[in-house]
């Protein structure tokens, strides 16, 4: 039976902040697909964001962590925030001393002292500090006084403590789920405020119901808790050796890190090879 595998981006197909995947993740997708099998990317990145990674040839992706569907050339579902989700939200965020990061379809803009403030906070060591200098550097993510209105997907926030988002989880939590990556050693909270419309469990089962394939036929791949959704939908989840502790406990599976060949591995000991 052909499989529907869908791919994490960062810390599953490529490093984070990079768009090279190992050269035996790409063998895997590539036999893969010749042994009949469709991949599909699955990532939180916009589609900006990830489309250099299509010059790889998957047959498809969900972007901005299920809000944006294709298969092929077809959009299956688009879903941004509507202008009251948007106002609100930013708003919100902002009055609460929350740096934001908005992924629109195309374009990413973050808030113009959100670096500073991880100089300040993390000091040199800082690896939310090296995150963000990746991600700006090779993913092309502009300062928040570029932004003209484009409709918005999914928000990025980093808070410098949790209390400061107590207000915005209140307020937003009717329209979105918060999901956190929790703190840091210096306290800092991340994560990514995201539509309750969607989520990457639902792009799987978007794509399942438009392909008419049973859940049973997919298999998932992860490294964060934003990607539980994803592994506990698919029939089966498989979190990477690199990945979190959390996610780890909760997937099916865990196979060897990215870097050490991981997704050939778990590929071939499932016979997708």
């Amino acid at each position: 039976m052909r499989k529907l595998i869908f791919l994490d981006i960062d810390g599953t197909l490529v490093e984070p902040g990079t768009n090279v995947p190992p050269a035996s993740a790409l063998d895997a997708v590539r036999k893969a697909q010749k042994n009949g099998h469709k991949v599909f990317l699955c990532s939180g990145r916009n589609y900006g964001m990830l489309s250099p990674l299509l010059q790889y040839s998957f047959d498809g992706l969900a972007a901005s962590a299920g809000g944006y569907i294709k298969y092929e050339d077809t959009v299956v579902y688009d879903c941004p925030m509507t202008a009251r989700q948007q106002e609100k939200a930013m708003e919100i965020l902002q009055e609460n001393g929350i740096y934001r990061t908005v992924e629109c379809k195309i374009n990413s803009y973050t808030d113009e002292g959100f670096k500073n403030f991880l100089k300040e906070s993390g000091g040199n060591n800082s690896e939310l500090l090296r995150w963000r200098e990746q991600l700006e550097n090779s993913l092309g993510i502009r300062p928040m006084s570029e932004y003209q209105g484009e409709a918005i997907y999914k928000i990025i926030f980093m808070s410098p403590d949790a209390q400061r988002l107590k207000q915005p989880m209140e307020a937003l939590e009717t329209d979105f789920q918060f999901c956190m990556q929790g703190a840091d050693q210096y306290g800092i909270v991340n994560g990514e405020l995201i539509n309750r419309q969607f989520n990457k469990g639902l792009a799987i089962q978007r794509l399942c119901e438009y392909l008419q394939v049973p859940l049973s036929d997919t298999i998932a791949f992860g490294d964060s808790m934003n990607d539980l959704e994803m592994l506990e939908t698919a029939a089966l989840g498989i979190c990477m050796g690199n990945g979190s502790e959390n996610l780890q406990k909760a997937a099916d599976e865990v196979c060897p890190p990215l870097l050490e060949d991981g997704l050939y591995k778990a590929f071939a000991a499932h016979n997708l090879l």
